[in-house]
C-alpha cells in the first residue's frame, strides 16, 4: 500500500521533514504565549439568533493578539448531566468559516460544550487588524513573510487565537478543563495540531490531513498550488531567482506546525489519504512522527483532499470517553 505520487509508506512512517526549524524557534513562542497570557481577552458572550430546545447557542468573542476581534460559535448543553463536562474546539479550513451551528449540534447535543472558531481574516466574523509591511496579496502563510519582524506572520497570531480560545472555553463555568478536545481537518487540522501544543492541558486532538507544515517538501514536490498556490506567487513576484530561499523557507518555519508537534501532551488520533495532493501526505506525516504523546492513524489508500467516508463517526467515538 504507497501513495502514487509520495513516499512509500513505510519510509512516510520514518520521515522527518524538509522544511528548517528556525534557531530561536524555541523562545519566540515562549515569548508569544507570555504575550497572549497577559492579554485582557476582553469576552464578550451574547445570545446567538439561531437557537434550539436543548443546547443554548451564543456569540462569543474575545481580543486576541495585536487587537482583533476574534469570533466563535459557542454551543452549551442547555440541561447537562453533570454540573461540569468536556469542552471541544473546533476550526475549519483554509478561507473557510466555523460553519453552520447544525453541524455542531451533534457534540453540543452529546454533553460537550463547542467552540468553532472563525480565523481572523478568512470567510467569517473574526477581525483582522494587525499592521504588516510586504505585501497582503493572495494568501496568509505569506502575509508577514517579508516583515523584518518575524512576530507579524499572520499565523502566528491565529495559532495563538487557537490557544487563547481554549483557555476561554476550559475557564467556563459549565466545563472541567481537563476535559477538552480539539478537532479539524486542513487548515483546521494544522490548527488542531497548534492548539494542542501551545494549550499542553487539550486532552485528545483529532486532526484531519493537517495544513500548514513542511512548506519546503511541498515546494520542492511542486505542488505549491491550490491550497499553498501563494509560495508560488511570493517567489514569482519578490524571489524569482530563489537567492533567499533558504531565508524564505526558515522564516516559514515559526509556523510550521511539525515543529510545535513535540510540544503536544494530547492523544492524536490523525487521518491521511494517501492520495492527497493539497497536503501531501509526507508533510502530514512530517508532523505526526514528531508527536511523542500517544498517536494513532487512520490511512485512507484511495482518498485525496476529500471528505473521507465513516471518519467524523470515528472521531466522535474517539472523543466520547471524555463524556465519562
Amino acid at each position: 500500500m504507497r501513495p502514487a505520487f509520495d513516499l512509500p509508506l513505510d519510509a512516510l512512517h520514518t520521515y522527518q521533514g524538509r522544511n528548517p526549524k528556525p534557531s530561536d524557534f524555541d523562545s519566540y513562542w515562549d515569548k508569544s504565549l507570555t504575550e497572549m497570557r497577559a492579554l485582557d481577552p476582553e469576552i464578550e458572550i451574547r445570545p446567538a439568533t439561531f437557537q434550539c430546545p436543548n443546547v443554548i447557542c451564543s456569540d462569543l468573542r474575545f481580543t486576541g493578539v495585536d487587537g482583533s476581534r476574534v469570533y466563535a460559535k459557542l454551543l452549551e448543553p442547555r440541561s447537562p448531566v453533570r454540573p461540569v463536562g468536556p469542552g471541544l474546539v473546533a476550526f475549519h479550513g483554509y478561507s473557510g468559516d466555523s460553519g453552520n451551528w447544525t453541524q455542531h449540534l451533534a457534540y453540543a447535543a452529546a454533553g460537550f460544550t463547542v467552540a468553532a472558531m472563525d480565523c481572523r481574516g478568512q470567510g467569517g466574523k473574526s477581525q483582522e487588524l494587525g499592521p504588516v509591511h510586504g505585501t497582503t496579496l493572495r494568501g496568509h502563510i505569506i502575509r508577514g513573510l517579508d516583515d523584518p519582524d518575524p512576530r507579524n506572520l499572520l499565523y502566528r497570531k491565529i495559532f495563538l487565537d487557537t490557544a487563547q480560545l481554549a483557555r476561554i472555553v476550559m475557564d467556563l463555568d459549565g466545563v472541567d478543563n481537563a476535559r477538552v478536545a480539539a478537532i479539524g481537518g486542513s487548515q483546521g487540522g494544522g490548527l488542531t495540531l497548534a492548539c494542542a501544543a501551545l494549550e499542553p492541558r487539550i486532552a485528545l486532538a483529532a486532526p484531519n490531513f493537517p495544513f500548514l507544515t513542511d512548506y519546503q517538501r511541498t515546494w520542492e514536490m511542486d505542488l505549491a498550488k491550490a491550497a499553498y498556490d501563494e509560495l508560488t506567487y511570493f517567489f514569482r513576484s519578490f524571489d524569482p531567482t530563489h537567492q533567499r530561499a533558504a531565508e524564505i523557507f526558515e522564516r516559514l518555519g515559526y509556523i510550521d506546525v511539525q515543529h510545535l508537534a513535540p510540544r503536544i501532551r494530547a492523544e492524536v488520533f490523525m487521518a491521511v489519504a494517501l492520495q492527497d495532493t493539497v497536503c501531501p501526505p509526507s508533510t502530514q506525516f512530517a508532523a505526526y512522527n514528531k508527536i511523542q504523546s500517544a498517536k494513532s492513524l487512520a490511512i485512507y489508500p484511495d482518498f485525496g483532499h476529500e471528505n473521507l467516508k465513516g471518519h467524523d463517526d470515528k472521531v466522535f467515538q474517539f472523543l466520547l470517553p471524555l463524556l465519562d
